[in-house]
């Protein structure tokens, strides 16, 4: 493990589901990580995390914590400065700094999604919702009684979510607005309706596209009542690709610019670390 150095930082973002980490060495280089996020939070927990890293805390002279509950955690370790740093405040910079913006909605969408106003160091609050990959594994697992979202996407791949929805031509016959016919009108109509049961992959398509089109449509809203484009899409639910196809299917259909920027999943993390670091 690196020795102390008193330019060496980190951040870490504690989630509901993942924990991410993000260490920069004297070098500049950033090393990105992911753990399973633990309940309970304590010093030990941020021993644990950043040892999975490869960076011993002792050796770190500031380390951000943003998420979860941080706030528990003590401003000193040792020699090392733990620095509390706002979410929301993370979220906007994340986004700014990985997509190179000036300003933008940045939805972040994790377990749950939040949704804010980023004006280069202002950074606003100003929707979300408690659907997210959260919503995903618990109806997954209802459903599908699985919480494997590789074996969930591999289900949505091959599956059709017009097995389980009802598309505008369902409901009313023909277009709607700017809306093709084959676009949803009710998740999950068709199978309140139907006696054939949905096959797995129909409800695992249905279920991708009940999420997507949920957070997607409240960041576009949310745009809108800003009057701020694009819509920076970060976390780790937008690296699922059946979350991001529906994600950026949904702009088209609402002529709204959608970007996701690499590493979305430590957007957050990178947020944070940008901030102390600034």
């Amino acid at each position: 493990m690196d020795q102390f150095n008193p330019t060496n930082i980190a951040a870490v973002d504690f989630g509901i589901t993942n924990t991410d980490v993000v260490v920069l060495d004297a070098t500049g280089n950033p090393k990105l990580m992911t753990v399973p996020s633990n309940p309970t939070m304590s010093v030990d927990e941020l021993h644990r995390v950043l040892q999975l890293a490869g960076v011993a805390l002792h050796n770190l002279a500031k380390v951000a914590v943003t998420g979860g509950k941080h706030r528990l955690l003590p401003d000193h370790v040792g020699n090392t400065a733990i620095i509390h740093v706002n979410e929301i405040a993370s979220v906007g910079a994340g986004g700014l700094h990985l997509s190179g913006l000036n300003e933008a909605v940045v939805m972040s969408a994790g377990t749950g999604t939040s949704v804010v106003a980023a004006r280069g160091k202002e950074v606003r609050h100003i929707s979300g919702t408690a659907v997210g990959g959260g919503t995903l594994l618990g109806l997954s697992q209802l459903l599908l009684n699985t919480t494997d979202i590789h074996e969930i996407e591999a289900l949505a791949s091959r599956g059709d979510s017009n097995g389980v929805d009802l598309s505008i031509a369902d409901a009313i016959g023909s277009e709607m607005s700017h809306l093709p016919k084959n676009a949803t009108a009710v998740n999950f109509g068709r199978a309140a309706h139907s006696d054939i049961p949905p096959s797995r992959k129909d409800i695992a398509a249905g279920l991708m596209t009940l999420v997507a089109q949920t957070i997607a449509l409240i960041a576009v809203n949310a745009a809108r009542a800003e009057q701020l484009s694009p819509i920076v899409v970060v976390g780790h639910l937008i690296e699922v690709p059946s979350i991001r196809k529906t994600v950026e299917g949904v702009g088209a259909l609402y002529r709204t610019a959608i970007v996701v920027p690499p590493t979305p999943g430590h957007a957050t993390a990178l947020g944070a670390l940008s901030i102390i670091n600034g």
